[in-house]
């Protein structure tokens, strides 16, 4: 049973999701402000958190900045402003996913439904490869965990999903819109912005220079790779 945080001031958004998401059998917990939520995110136990881009005692933003330095729990911004910059900030921030209001309640159960089965896989029966390694990079698929010379790396879901993807089909060049398909599903509605917008935070967390990666390289014109 998956459990579900919502930190949203909106009550009547908040009920009806809650509402929702029971009905799936998902357990469901809610905050009204940025303080209450980021504590109880980080209390820790929830599969997944729906949080409210606009929230009084402290945004959005900060709640999931703060979050992630300690948590890789996925995170779904829920945003009522259109423009592009404020979603891809939340990526920036951190976030997993956004989805703008107004929005269907069918949208967000798919979303989380996504997200916790790419985040919970079950382990395949016969599976040849459960860990990455090249050199002092190690990847491990089962704990989906990152090590760069005996150092843990933290990542998010998205940006552990994406140098997955990749390094387990080193030097096979995918492009933006194949990195959009894999990783976030045909059914998202974001462009490949997107990907450009993990690929350099992901760079910026496992390379030595960003500027200069050793490990995820770009085909000019085409996509993104991973050096063996």
């Amino acid at each position: 049973m998956a459990k579900v945080l919502v930190v949203d001031d909106e009550k009547l958004i908040v009920k009806g999701i809650k509402y929702s998401l029971e009905q799936d059998g998902m357990k469901v917990d809610a905050a009204y402000d940025g303080e209450e939520g980021l504590a109880m995110a980080l209390s820790g136990g929830y599969d997944i958190i729906l949080l409210d881009l606009m929230l009084p005692k402290l945004d959005g933003y900060s709640v999931c900045q703060q979050i992630r330095g300690v948590s890789q729990v996925p995170i779904i911004m829920l945003t009522a402003k259109g423009d592009d910059i404020d979603k891809i900030l939340g990526l920036e921030y951190g976030a997993d996913d956004y989805i703008t209001k107004p929005f269907n309640i069918l949208e967000i159960k798919a979303r989380i439904k996504a997200i916790i089965r790419r985040t919970t896989r079950s382990v395949v029966k016969e599976e040849p490869q459960t860990s990455v390694v090249y050199g002092d990079f190690r990847l491990d698929k089962d704990s989906r965990r990152v090590f760069i010379s005996d150092r843990e790396i933290n990542l998010t879901a998205k940006e552990f999903d994406l140098l997955e993807l990749l390094a387990s089909h080193p030097d096979k060049v995918y492009s933006r819109e194949q990195l959009l398909e894999y990783i976030w599903g045909g059914d998202y509605p974001g462009d490949v912005r997107t990907v450009d917008v993990h690929i350099r935070r992901l760079r910026e967390k496992i390379e030595e220079k960003p500027s200069e990666p050793g490990y995820v390289h770009t085909k000019w014109g085409v996509g993104y790779y991973f050096q063996s």
